[in-house]
């Protein structure tokens, strides 16, 4: 996570601005989600009838597919099965109805890797590889060219522009929905964007648990505090980018969050201590790299977000400690993590992520879409996209 651009402060407070007029615009229905599940993994489809029982989706929005177990899918099984069956889904239901979101259920992998390269490439790298003249950095840099490395994404990423035709795999792409970008001119519009999300896990008990707690959080309210581990106290310089602008809006996320809750700062180079956060319901913080840090008691419906590099690069292998992975198991009922690197400014705005969640006015999917910068890239939403924590404000 060592690379970025630009965000200004300016674009980012008119992004926060934004906040007042983008209500009306977003109204998620249950009749609008596409829900997809792998019937080779034990448990998915029954998973995904469940979830549609409890959110009274129709049962035509179900799509059943034979993909890979693998938590990698290649670019062909991509865009051969997962891509072109979704596509057909769509095209079919979207005479009766729009479709605007998909939510990937357990089973479904979470990356697609890069094309393969064609014979002339693989013959550069092997000459790469047997060549001294390049210093170790440049030499690996110019394979993972060769490699298509940039190519690679997280599936939901991808998917979101199942509907938007041919676009540069190179790279990501300024997603229309972010607030920050509603000025510029971008390459796609909002109506060629889906919002795509997942109910995933380490087990399939996990995600029944994720169904049920948002649902019984929704009708109680989410209660609790909410921590956030900036690394630098709050500042009011301009032109900040890069991790300082990040930090930041760790600041400005907890000042909208204390109007509906306690909160907890810490703006200091540690991390939380372990078991030093009871009551957690929400959470922002970096930046321990693939090491969680078990400092959370997390209460029924808490959504718990960490910055740092690839911690959604598995769901499944238990012994890896990474933040979405341990936080899923531990009791969050919805987070947000990359599956590779997605550099700073890859990550949703915590300031926008948080104050639209707290205000009520959108669901959490939506709430996401409006804050994550870029598609076709590889960061994920886990969670159920209609889950509603709070009241709107008034």
């Amino acid at each position: 996570m060592h690379k970025y651009k630009r965000f200004s402060v300016t674009s980012l407070f008119l992004a926060v601005l934004a906040v007042s007029w983008v209500r009306p615009c977003f109204s998620l229905e249950p009749e609008e989600i596409l829900v997809v599940a792998n019937q080779r993994m034990a448990g998915s489809v029954d998973l995904a009838r469940y979830y549609m029982d409890r959110r009274s989706i129709p049962r035509a929005n179900f799509l059943s597919l034979s993909l890979t177990l693998s938590e990698t899918m290649t670019r062909e099984e991509y865009d051969h099965t997962l891509k072109k069956k979704v596509l057909d889904s769509l095209n079919m239901l979207q005479a009766k109805n729009r479709i605007e979101a998909i939510v990937l259920v357990y089973g479904i992998p979470l990356k697609v890797g890069p094309p393969v390269p064609v014979w002339e490439d693989l013959e550069k790298i092997r000459q790469l590889k047997q060549s001294k003249a390049l210093g170790k950095e440049e030499q690996a840099d110019k394979i993972d060219g060769l490699r298509n490395t940039n190519m690679r994404a997280a599936v939901d990423s991808e998917l979101a522009l199942v509907e938007a035709g041919d676009y540069p795999l190179d790279g990501w792409i300024k997603n229309p929905y972010f607030l920050g970008f509603q000025k510029d001119v971008l390459l796609l519009k909002k109506d060629q964007v889906l919002l795509v999300c997942r109910l995933d896990g380490p087990d399939a008990a996990t995600v029944y648990r994720i169904i049920n707690d948002s649902l019984q959080a929704e009708k109680a309210g989410l209660q609790g505090k909410a921590y956030f581990d900036a690394r630098w106290p709050a500042t009011e310089k301009n032109n900040l980018s890069g991790y300082e602008l990040y930090d930041q809006s760790i600041h400005n996320a907890a000042a909208t969050v204390q109007k509906r809750m306690e909160v907890v700062v810490d703006a200091q180079e540690d991390l939380f201590a372990e078991q030093s956060c009871p009551d957690a319901a929400l959470y922002c913080g970096w930046y321990s790299l693939g090491r969680y840090v078990d400092s959370f008691a997390w209460q029924q419906g808490a959504v718990g977000y960490h910055i740092a590099s690839a911690e959604c690069a598995s769901l499944k292998e238990s012994s890896r400690p990474l933040w979405c992975l341990k936080m899923l198991e531990k009791g969050v009922a919805a987070t947000v993590g990359p599956v590779y690197e997605p550099y700073v400014q890859g990550f949703p705005l915590p300031e926008l992520f948080f104050s639209h969640l707290v205000e009520g006015y959108m669901s959490l999917g939506e709430s996401y879409l409006v804050s994550m910068p870029f598609l076709s890239w590889q960061t994920i939403l886990i969670g159920d996209p209609l889950y509603q924590p709070f009241a709107p404000r008034p």
